[in-house]
């Protein structure tokens, strides 16, 4: 995700552009035949055009909101994974016994397997190859299964429990660390529901068949008299709802590695820093400045 940037304009228009060179055409070629050709005699009250103006505004209105709350609710679960992640190692820190000799052993391996979980998430989520880092910590602890962030999870459990076997934490301080694994696994299931659940495809058709018949019925319902404001409107009106649709659809899969996903790599790594911060650990990773896109 691009984050305290501005989207190049060009970059988005490239997006829609078969859109907009149909629009285009359509536009210049039915103007000039509504002007001087055969055309000339039909007429579309503009009341009519209106009404499909009103559906494809509603509609439109409609997709955007539930897009938007579809990314927001991405960025929530995000934000709850930061948290949870702090509290993990926080209660680590705080909870097992430092008198026993596998204190520094257990604390670093909840650490750095949860530090590896929030990588290996996000990576899961866009469908990406594993990192380097992700790699490494797979191969040398063996992990073949499928999900691997759910094998991370389940790992921290088993570190619990030896935890509690080696008399380094009570029931209660169990349950407590048990709850802060619990949500995050709520959250990863959270995640994998937005990920793995699409809009429904004919609603995306009747969205983009209605702004076409919108954009066909419109310049034979505008005045003759001005060619050139006939063409500008037959062609403004519709690409600024192409453009709301398209960006609702980019706005709707906020896991797919583009633009506006939720910047869960920079997420991984700020929680990275904060985790080793939290155990003393000098091996701190350099948050890179994130690149900069300039509206053209």
């Amino acid at each position: 995700m691009l984050l305290n940037k501005r989207i190049s304009i060009v970059n988005f228009i490239k997006t829609i552009k078969f859109d907009i060179v149909f629009i285009v055409s359509y536009a210049v070629a039915v103007g000039i035949l509504d002007q001087y050709g055969f055309l000339s005699k039909i007429s579309i009250p503009i009341g009519v055009t209106a009404v499909f103006g009103t559906a494809v505004a509603l509609l439109l209105g409609f997709r955007t909101n539930q897009a938007y709350e579809r990314w927001w609710e991405a960025r929530i679960i995000w934000g709850a994974i930061v948290n949870d992640s702090r509290t993990l190692v926080r209660q680590c820190v705080s909870f097992f016994k430092r008198s026993n000799g596998q204190y520094d052993i257990l604390v670093n391996e909840m650490t750095n397997r949860q530090i590896i979980w929030c990588y290996a998430l996000g990576e899961s989520l866009r469908k990406l190859p594993f990192s380097p880092k992700v790699k490494e910590y797979q191969k040398s602890y063996k992990l073949e299964s499928f999900n691997i962030p759910n094998t991370l999870l389940s790992e921290h459990s088993e570190t619990l429990l030896k935890a509690k076997e080696n008399g380094m934490v009570n029931d209660f301080q169990q349950v407590q660390i048990d709850s802060t694994i619990a949500r995050l696994c709520d959250s990863m299931g959270k995640c994998e529901r937005i990920k793995n659940t699409v809009f429904p495809k004919a609603h995306s058709l009747l969205i983009h068949l209605i702004i076409y018949v919108f954009a066909t019925m419109l310049p034979f319902g505008l005045s003759d008299q001005y060619l050139a404001v006939e063409i500008s409107l037959t062609i403004g009106i519709p690409i600024i709802f192409v453009a709301i649709e398209k960006t609702s659809i980019l706005m709707q899969d906020p896991f797919e590695n583009r633009p506006m996903d939720t910047p869960v790599t920079d997420l991984a790594t700020t929680i990275e820093i904060n985790l080793k911060q939290m155990i003393g650990d000098d091996d701190i990773p350099e948050k890179k400045k994130p690149e900069t896109f300039y509206i053209l």
